[in-house]
């Protein structure tokens, strides 16, 4: 008896459909004639999923004791006894209820396919446990049922059921999800459109990710070399040339006309350790590959060509893209280039883009090190092909070749010497010069074996041996000079183009600057000091790296900008040549500090004119707005003081009620101009202490009518860490803003939930609500969207409450209530400390 398949239908989030799609291929298959049973499914009251289960024969399910209440779960070995063909087994995370013949639902499942039977199952992308951080992140709910990814790698047949989040919110608000009691709080927490986009896009590429490896089991287990274009992969051939970037921002052209491109960028390094590539020419091109949504790869190989193929087969790609060669003509006399060899043995299942460039056809040239003329190998190589050579040479004659002549002695002496300048420069050469000559003198120029010359015509022989092994020499060294002068100076001309690129896009980072000098002059620290007058004591205005110094005498290297403001730098002593560019990095550090100070005082200068705005507006909303309450309460004090009118005790009760009333309306809009005054001149301090919301939020309803409000906080929340002054304050002013604009009969909704380490308060109204365009303005002081009408207030209503949530580390945005109105949402940090409640039974789970 075999093992069973299993089938998993993956949703992106609760209500895509899993459940209901799951029964529609257990109709199916019942109409072929297989025996399909139910072993466990929850429609949740879904009158489509219940209807869905008509026609099937349902298994028992075993009923099980748990604290004073009754469970169901599924019978295991009730389905066992059955034994169908295909058992229906919904929630494939979901937890037993202790007492269970297993711990996890997917436990129970194993038992089945062990047993031979086929199960079809369900679970959402949330559930798997290699993804609860990343949903947690994206949702602020941490998911306490996971199911194994392993477990649902393994099975035979993975199905999508895939829904857009405009579409699923749609099903959402009809009721065909949750009960309507519940759609609000849903769609404007969980079910909110990035959330479920996020959702959706975590199941579409962990689906795609199963696909491949799928796909690679099957190429691997038929042997299967040739490329199969199932999606677009694009490799990048990199030499760390400065042609790089171009190629990898053509690749993502290409990958971007196919739906799913992917761009692998791969560098192939020798494994001797020589490479021409720049380290910091590969780091940028690394950084612009990944910012472009690709992967960068670094592979040895001896065989560039090879290699890269080796690479792209790997990983099923189906393009290459390389760069034109930077070889000159006549260096293809030695090989035909990366580039012609990759073209020519790509094959037909691999297509080939040769881009061109800038540095095409330039040259490669091999960068030097800054301050180096000659590598150390090199140096060492040279003096032992100088020394080491003429005497094995020697040696090879005298054994090997003994009648070969003195001429053609001389030219293999001249090519050891020859051999030594071109590795080691001048002095191995003149050494190899010195040994070679008295070795042509001491054993092959008669006499032999003695250290003169009997013939003229050798002594001018040896003399021009030596004098082109000198001038080999001298020219081998004057070209590793100029290299290193070229070097210098390009790695200056980087420098200063930087600097210049600084002033132009108007960056004003000086630790960024700071760091860029040091990295520049590889310093330990870097520090900008200051000081009023040349009597003073220097401050320190900026540092980076470590103990950077704090007066410039204790500076390895010091750079004077002004007379109150100079570049202290640590870690070793630079040369002479490099204070120009210093001189560059240092004037640039004052212009940076300069901008910094004059953007802090045009700051000021726009706080001030803010300040004058607020003022007049203020103005103008006095001429009104105040004078309205005061108008009523004193024609109300002249009415009752009046002597000519015989007022009865109910007109005098109205009147009074009048006065009542205008001063409210009074104390209401002085509250909120001083505190409007508070938060602009900033001298709000917040007293931050653990609350329970659903002790604030019932004394902030005190203005409003009885029964406007349907306050729905549940009392297990955890305790936030807020201003209770602050925060009533601010509910008091969102809610009455929402009742004032609510229709008439129509209570606004006030609920809370918690959400990972915050709290979330949602205060709904069915008003006109608020266009995306108007929803940041409404939050400015004065400002009263719509045709509210000019008794209204003043409008500072809610951009106090935003002032005061944000004083106390809290956010307040506005958004669309499904169906029309507004939502206000204040998000709270909590305390860490939750209260206690009573456990929760895991009775069922919504998926």
């Amino acid at each position: 008896m075999g093992r069973g398949k299993l089938r998993i239908y993956l949703g992106a989030a609760p209500g895509v459909g899993k459940t209901y799609a799951m029964l529609s291929e257990a109709h199916r298959r019942i109409e072929r004639g297989t025996d399909v049973v139910v072993g466990f499914v929850e429609h949740h009251d879904r009158p489509r999923t219940e209807v869905m289960l008509h026609g099937l024969e349902l298994v028992r399910r075993r009923e099980i004791e748990y604290r004073d209440s009754t469970f169901t779960e599924m019978d295991v070995d009730a389905v066992l006894q059955r034994r169908p063909t295909v058992a229906l087994v919904d929630e494939l995370a979901h937890t037993n209820v202790p007492g269970s013949r297993n711990a996890k639902r997917w436990q129970d499942v194993e038992e089945l396919l062990q047993a031979g039977i086929d199960v079809i199952s369900t679970v959402n992308i949330q559930h798997l446990e290699s993804l609860g951080d990343v949903v947690e992140s994206i949702t602020g709910v941490r998911q306490r049922e996971t199911v194994p990814d392993e477990v649902v790698r393994r099975a035979d047949q993975i199905e999508l059921v895939d829904m857009s989040p405009q579409a699923l919110r749609r099903r959402m608000a009809h009721g065909n999800i949750y009960k309507p009691d519940r759609v609000d709080a849903a769609l404007s927490n969980y079910f909110r459109p990035g959330n479920l986009t996020a959702l959706r896009e975590l199941a579409l590429l962990w689906v795609a990710d199963r696909v491949d490896e799928y796909l690679q089991e099957y190429r691997s287990d038929h042997n299967i070399r040739t490329t199969w274009q199932a999606r677009e992969r694009i490799v990048v051939g990199l030499t760390g040339g400065p042609e790089g970037r171009t190629l990898i921002r053509r690749a993502s052209r290409l990958a971007e006309k196919g739906a799913g491109g992917e761009v692998l960028a791969v560098y192939v390094a020798r494994s001797d350790g020589l490479t021409s590539a720049s380290p910091k020419e590969l780091a940028v091109q690394r950084a612009l590959v990944e910012d472009l949504g690709g992967t960068f790869h670094h592979v040895i190989g001896e065989d560039v060509p090879q290699s890269l193929l080796e690479f792209a087969r790997g990983v099923n790609a189906t393009q290459i893209v390389l760069g034109v060669s930077r070889r000159k003509a006549w260096q293809y006399v030695f090989s035909p280039g990366v580039s012609a060899t990759v073209a020519r043995e790509s094959g037909p299942d691999l297509d080939v883009h040769m881009v061109t460039h800038d540095a095409a056809a330039k040259g490669r040239g091999l960068p030097v090190a800054r301050g180096a003329r000659l590598g150390r190998s090199r140096i060492i190589w040279g003096w032992l092909v100088g020394v080491v050579g003429p005497a094995l040479l020697t040696l090879m004659l005298n054994t090997a070749l003994p009648d070969l002549g003195l001429a053609n002695d001389m030219l293999l002496f001249l090519t050891c010497t020859v051999a030594a300048a071109l590795l080691g420069g001048l002095l191995p050469a003149l050494a190899s010069a010195a040994v070679g000559s008295l070795l042509l003198n001491y054993y092959f120029t008669p006499p032999l074996h003695q250290l003169t010359i009997a013939d003229p015509k050798n002594i001018v022989a040896i003399a021009i041996f030596v004098s082109v092994a000198v001038s080999v020499a001298s020219v081998v060294d004057l070209a590793a000079r100029r290299t290193h002068q070229a070097a210098r100076l390009r790695a200056e001309s980087e420098a200063l183009s930087f600097l210049a690129g600084s002033v132009l896009r108007g960056e004003d980072s000086l630790d960024a600057l700071l760091e860029r000098l040091r990295e520049t002059f590889a310093m330990d620290s870097v520090a900008l000091l200051e000081r009023a007058s040349e009597v003073d004591a220097w401050s320190t205005t900026a540092a980076v790296g470590t103990h950077p110094v704090t007066r410039p005498d204790d500076a390895d290297v010091d750079m004077p900008v002004n007379d109150t403001l100079a570049l202290a730098l640590s870690g070793r002593a630079l040369p002479a040549e490099d204070r120009r560019v210093l001189g560059a990095f240092a004037a640039q550090a004052a212009v940076v500090l300069d901008r910094q100070r004059l953007v802090g005082e045009a700051t000021k200068a726009r706080e001030l004119a803010e300040g004058n705005q607020i003022r007049t507006a203020l103005l103008a909303a006095v001429s009104h707005d105040l004078r309205t309450p005061l108008a009523g309460i004193k024609a109300a004090v002249t009415s009752l003081r009046s002597d000519d009118v015989e007022w009865s005790e109910t007109d005098q009760n109205e009147l009074l009620a009048g006065i009542e009333e205008g001063a409210d309306r009074l104390d209401h809009l002085v509250g909120n101009l001083l505190d409007m005054s508070r938060l602009q001149t900033g001298t709000v301090t917040p007293l931050i202490r653990e609350t329970d919301l659903d002790e604030v939020v019932p004394m902030a309803l005190g203005g409003v009518p009885e029964g406007s409000v349907d306050l729905d906080i549940p009392e297990t929340l955890p305790m936030v860490a807020v201003d209770r002054g602050l925060l009533e304050r601010a509910v008091a002013n969102i809610v009455e803003n929402a009742v004032k604009y609510s229709p008439e009969g129509q209570a606004v909704h006030v609920s809370a939930s918690a959400l990972a380490n915050r709290v979330e308060l949602r205060v709904v109204d069915r008003g006109p609500g608020v266009p995306d365009e108007a929803k940041d303005s409404i939050f400015e002081p004065f400002q009263r969207y719509g045709d509210a009408p000019r008794g209204a207030g003043v409008g500072l209503g809610l951009a106090v409450a935003r002032g005061f949530i944000e004083a106390i580390g809290g956010t307040l945005t506005a958004e669309d209530t499904p169906g029309g109105g507004l939502t206000m949402t204040v998000t709270l940090p909590t305390t860490g400390d939750s209260r206690p409640s009573a456990t929760k039974l895991p009775a069922s789970t919504v998926t």
